[in-house]
């Protein structure tokens, strides 16, 4: 089969190509209950240029030498093409929606419902993903798709989606109607997470971004008031809640100073949920106990949440922005990605 493969890593980001196109053993069913799938969608995500980076390389590969070569692509949507012996609930062309983690289903995490901490694979990350025609995975990581929802139109829901939808479904548990949530950045996962927020619970959602156009696509998807990252998005937002802070700040961003003028926009008991990274958070001790603020991480959500996040989806209440590549232009893509011509998500159809 046709993949894009990954060799080297890249810390600084200015290599003229990232992976290569290239031919190699497709997936085989190795486990009664594996299943592949053929791919009409794989997602391109931030996370894949900090995989190139090396930046994953202390969790997944910490040889350095002993992942790569190998095919990222983690958030992956299509059609079954071959499923092993047990497998049930699924027959060869049902379209599909992937979950990342690939779990036993019989571990502690697993039997909790905590899939994402679960012992097991992640391809994409740790092994071979989705920037490919075709994926191995296993029966219990499928959702199946209404006839509503096609593949290339979903994929990103599975990893980007999904993180925006757990993060964004905690603070709205939480949020009351007479209250403020703050979205940092509403590119490829905000743009998401504003539209859930809208979707799950009727406080004020604020949005803030650099990018004009990014504003616009949250304006559509539901915020109730845009605000430019011009260094004055702290005061802005203090001004539109009468100098408290919001209950809720969700970062999607994670850098460039937003987790500081996030925990700063942050109402005293108020929840600051970190999703984007890349920069440490540092916050004298005494602040957190004088103010009682919660700093909330948040990883990719469960099974259960994609199940959700698909309801929500096929009731037309979220929307994906989405840009499509063939797999050819796997480098082009990530290229655009990084250097912020991409609104909403970047899509790789093979």
């Amino acid at each position: 089969m046709k993949a894009q493969v990954l060799h080297e890593y890249d810390p600084s980001l200015t290599a003229p190509s990232w992976v290569n196109l290239e031919d190699v053993p497709a997936p085989v069913i190795e486990k009664s209950t594996d299943v592949i799938v053929r791919i009409g969608g794989a997602g391109v995500c931030r996370t894949d240029l900090h995989i190139i980076e090396g930046i994953w390389k202390p969790h997944m590969d910490p040889t350095g030498h002993g992942l790569l070569p190998f095919i990222m692509g983690h958030e992956n949507a299509g059609w079954v093409e071959e499923i092993g012996p047990e497998v049930e609930g699924f027959k060869v062309g049902d379209p599909v929606i992937v979950h990342p983690k690939v779990s036993s289903g019989t571990c502690l995490a697993c039997r909790r419902g905590h899939d994402m901490h679960a012992d097991g694979k992640f391809p994409g990350l740790d092994s071979n993903g989705g920037y490919a025609e075709y994926l191995g995975t296993s029966s219990r990581n499928l959702v199946a798709l209404p006839r509503t929802l096609a593949p290339k139109d979903v994929a990103p829901y599975s990893d980007a989606g999904l993180t925006a939808y757990r993060a964004c479904k905690k603070a709205a548990q939480q949020l009351l109607p007479d209250q403020s949530v703050v979205v940092i950045g509403a590119g490829g996962l905000g743009h998401i997470g504003v539209q859930v927020l809208r979707a799950m619970c009727a406080a004020r959602i604020i949005v803030i971004d650099l990018s004009d156009a990014a504003l616009e696509l949250a304006g559509k998807g539901g915020a109730d008031h845009l605000v430019k990252a011009d260094g004055g998005e702290v005061e802005a937002v203090l001004s539109l809640t009468g100098g408290k802070g919001a209950e809720a700040v969700i970062d999607f961003v994670g850098e460039k100073g937003t987790t500081h003028r996030g925990l700063a926009m942050t109402r005293p008991m108020g929840s600051y949920y970190i999703v984007g990274y890349g920069e440490d958070i540092r916050v004298p001790t005494v602040d957190l106990i004088i103010s009682e603020k919660n700093i909330i991480g948040n990883l990719v959500g469960t099974w259960a949440e994609l199940v959700e996040l698909m309801s929500l989806a096929d009731r037309g209440l979220v929307e994906l922005h989405t840009r499509y590549y063939s797999l050819d232009d796997a480098n082009k893509a990530l290229r655009d990605l990084h250097e912020g011509r991409i609104s909403g998500r970047a899509v790789l159809v093979p």
